[in-house]
């Protein structure tokens, strides 16, 4: 298969995105709540349903200097539960400066009429998709680098 899942971890708003390896393209799917530091489950047990990822990329949040912070732990946690529920590959990726590239993207489109300020929630989804972008990219330059890291 050549579907593949990215995530943004964030204590508050999970993004989920889409992404194909033919292609080295992904696009943002959706926000999931976070309730009692848990994903909403049912929704994204149903996303996978839909689009049958074979392989899920979660982003690490990193310091500046390349040190884990305490988000990474949440992020850490979300690829353990996300490798027990699915039975899946999980790979983990630096995420620095996704945030800001999601916003700008998000920005651009909010210039060019494509979205409204009340779509600042899929800010997350957008960022998810930066995220697998940067792993599509590096899963084709080194194929080894797209192993799961943990």
């Amino acid at each position: 298969m050549s579907c593949v899942f990215g995530f943004d971890y964030g204590s508050r708003l999970i993004g989920v995105a889409v992404g194909n390896r033919f292609t080295g393209m992904a696009r943002p799917l959706a926000a999931l709540p976070v309730r009692d530091g848990q994903p909403d489950w049912q929704k994204l047990d149903a996303l996978r349903k839909e689009w049958a990822p074979d392989h899920l990329v979660v982003g690490l949040p990193l310091t500046l200097d390349g040190e884990e912070q305490p988000a990474s732990r949440g992020a850490r946690r979300l690829a353990e539960q996300l490798t027990k529920r699915y039975q899946l590959p999980v790979s983990l990726i630096d995420e620095r400066h996704t945030s800001q590239e999601a916003a700008q993207r998000f920005a651009d489109a909010r210039a060019a009429g494509l979205r409204k300020r009340r779509d600042a929630a899929a800010i997350d989804a957008e960022a998810a998709a930066v995220i697998l972008e940067r792993w599509l990219t590096q899963a084709a330059a080194a194929p080894d680098s797209a192993d799961p890291i943990h």
